[in-house]
């Protein structure tokens, strides 16, 4: 619980023949978190494989895939593509990051063959259409479309009016405008003017201050617009049957290489994965040394597996972690059920190094209790409870079991809160029978006391975590002289039992000596503490630090002013407990005032007060809820992670060839 999954160091020599088989079995596995190991004498002359253009080679072919994955599924919207890791079609285990580009080469042409075709189709479609939408509204009329001039007696002009402009043109002498029976388009009507050909000047006049625009026909010989449209007709209907054809095969394509596509995608992981690994061992002309970290419930079943893949032909060495070893050994958290939502909160701030505390137990309890102090009532804690027992039941997803776990635990804290408060539901009458007080009615200040002095032991329960962590890690000078350190326990108790029992210490004649010890001595093993750090590196022949000693004595100086104001922040900063409380407890009193109000002075007042009630408790769950669990998770963050937790350990994250 309050350790890391352990873990063990294995080193394995293997023969170069075996180095496929057993790293596909590794990656399938997904157990050895992979060390990179230099080459030297200690391990293996020749450096590990030098893998990026085969790396490169896997994103391109990769960035390739994808694109023509999403080709598919524009082709076919319905379709869902399967990423790596999907049901693509099994693939030869021979297949080679050549034969994949091959075959991929081949699709690219395929696919792009069927996409020219289609746009060339599409292309000559939208010709035929726009020349027939031209000719379209002179269906009716046998007009040639070669000369419309040519003939002796009688001059035709074709082309569009407002509408506004037919009677206009009905009055108009020596010339016949006939409308077409095409519909108007666009406030335009389609006409066919007949006159002489003497009057053609005159009539092209009349037609331009009428707003006329000639039609543009296509000059075809021969052919009239009825011929004209049902010679194209039929092309039309041709290229239509082309067309579907093509974008037949499309979807046809689309729908049978989507599976492929996956799988090979897969596959180029999978190489690109090996590739990396390859990366991680030297070897010799005939033998690879491969060295990782695995958890030691694992390790036998590996050494196990291991033999019996190269059929006894490696060698293999299993050893627990040294203590030089601890801030490279990787890191797992792997609790279950209700501090599993927790570890969450631990390691999105950073994961303790191997030889640390795990405190996922220590931040479950302090953030129930900092939650519950600040949203204390029974009625709404009771309401939050149920809320995560419902989320609990979705037993199908795994976001909403944690999320439930959460909500059961922070409510049953705001009932047992809200019974000291006596606050159900904020309703006053109700009050008489808290175990404590109110935290807006009794007495604020005993509230602040009673936040600070929770806010104590979650800062001294940090400072005792960073106390083990640094002896843990032979830091000792840091454990002793840090101002987290046992210096840091001693200024922190020793400043608060002067203020509390100065009278006391100063009855018994002991307050300079109280002083002397709790006060001026942390101090000055705070200031001593980058000097004894100089005079160990030195003594360990490691180069001393850049700046001398003028600024070391600045840093001791700065970091001793910084820890004074630190505790003073970081205990004052949980007055906030009895702040929230109090505005939570001020909202539901604002509530029932309203509803009073309501009660007295509206029709239907009860109802309407009633309303009120359920509203306000409901923003109150929803407006406070929100604000108590952002600010105990601060309060984590910044006044009990600061002080024992840097978040430098490595996760573990074993080598798999499938994503995780």
């Amino acid at each position: 619980m309050f350790k890391p999954v352990p873990m063990m160091r294995i080193r394995v020599i293997l023969l170069q023949e075996d180095e496929q088989t057993v790293l596909r079995s590794l990656g399938q596995l997904g157990v050895l978190h992979l060390t990179r190991t230099v080459a030297g004498p200690d391990t293996a002359p020749l450096q590990p494989h030098d893998g990026k253009l085969e790396i490169e080679r896997c994103d391109d072919l990769l960035e390739r895939l994808t694109k023509m994955a999403e080709a598919a599924r524009s082709t076919l919207p319905h379709l869902i593509a399967t990423e790596p890791g999907g049901t693509g079609p099994p693939l030869s285990p021979d297949l080679t990051l050549d034969a994949i580009d091959e075959s991929l080469r081949q699709m690219e042409e395929k696919f792009a063959g069927l996409l020219a075709k289609r746009q060339s189709l599409l292309s000559r479609k939208q010709e035929l259409d726009s020349l027939c939408d031209r000719v379209s509204d002179y269906r009716e009329l046998d007009i040639p479309l070669d000369h419309l001039d040519r003939f002796s007696f009688l001059h035709f002009i074709v082309g569009s009016v407002p509408q506004s402009g037919l009677d206009t043109l009905s009055r108009t002498p020596d010339c016949t405008a006939v409308p077409l029976p095409s519909p108007p388009r666009g406030g335009r009507q389609a006409i066919l003017v007949m006159t002489t050909p003497s009057n053609r000047q005159l009539t092209e006049d009349r037609l331009r201050t009428l707003d006329f625009h000639h039609a543009d026909l296509p000059a075809v010989d021969g052919l009239t617009a009825r011929s004209f449209l049902e010679s194209h007709d039929g092309q039309r209907s041709h290229l239509e049957q082309e067309l579907n054809q093509v974008t037949d095969s499309m979807h046809a394509f689309a729908a049978e290489s989507a599976g492929y596509i996956a799988a090979l995608k897969e596959r180029v992981v999978e190489e690109r994965r090996l590739a990396e690994a390859r990366q991680y061992y030297p070897r010799t002309e005939s033998a690879f040394l491969l060295a990782g970290w695995i958890p030691a419930d694992r390790a036998p079943a590996l050494e196990e597996h291991l033999a019996t893949i190269t059929r006894g032909r490696c060698v293999i060495a299993i050893s627990r972690p040294r203590a030089a070893d601890g801030p490279e050994v990787p890191v797992s958290l792997q609790h279950t059920g209700w501090l599993r939502p927790f570890q969450k909160m631990v390691t999105a701030y950073g994961l303790p190094t191997y030889q640390e505390v795990e405190p996922t137990f220590f931040v479950a309890i302090s953030y129930v209790l900092l939650f519950g102090m600040m949203f204390g009532d029974a009625g709404q804690g009771a309401i939050l409870a149920l809320a995560g027992w419902v989320a609990l039941r979705l037993r199908r997803f795994t976001a909403y079991r944690d999320l439930g776990r959460i909500l059961m635990l922070v409510g049953l804290s705001s009932v047992g809160f809200g019974i000291i408060y006596g606050s159900y539901f904020g309703i006053p009458e109700l009050k008489e029978y808290a175990l404590w007080r109110d935290p807006l009615e009794g007495d604020p200040l005993a509230l602040m006391l009673a936040a600070v002095g929770l806010g104590v032991i979650v800062i001294s329960i940090g400072l005792v975590l960073n106390i083990l962590n640094r002896f843990r890690c032979g830091e000792m000078t840091e454990g002793w002289l840090g101002r987290y350190g046992v210096m840091g326990v001693l200024f922190y108790w020793g400043t608060l039992a002067l203020l509390v029992k100065s009278d006391l210490f100063r009855s018994h004649g002991l307050l300079g000596t109280a002083i002397t010890l709790l006060l001026i001595m942390p101090l000055l093993g705070w200031m001593i503490k980058e000097p004894v750090q100089a005079l160990w590196r030195r003594r360990r022949g490691e180069s001393a630090e850049p700046g001398g000693a003028a600024v070391m004595v600045a840093e001791s100086l700065i970091g001793t002013l910084e820890g004074i104001t630190g505790y003073l922040a970081n205990t004052t900063s949980f007055v906030r407990l009895a702040a929230y409380a109090m505005s939570h407890a001020a909202l539901l009193m604002a509530v029932f005032m309203v509803a009073g109000q309501l009660q007295q002075s509206v029709p239907l007042g009860g109802v309407w007060g009633l309303l009120v009630i359920i509203a306000g408790n409901g923003v109150a769950i929803i407006l406070e809820g929100i604000i108590a669990a952002v600010q105990a998770l601060r309060l984590e963050y910044y006044e009990f992670f600061g002080k024992f937790l840097a978040g430098n350990g490595r996760p573990y994250t074993p080598f798999c060839l499938h994503q995780p």
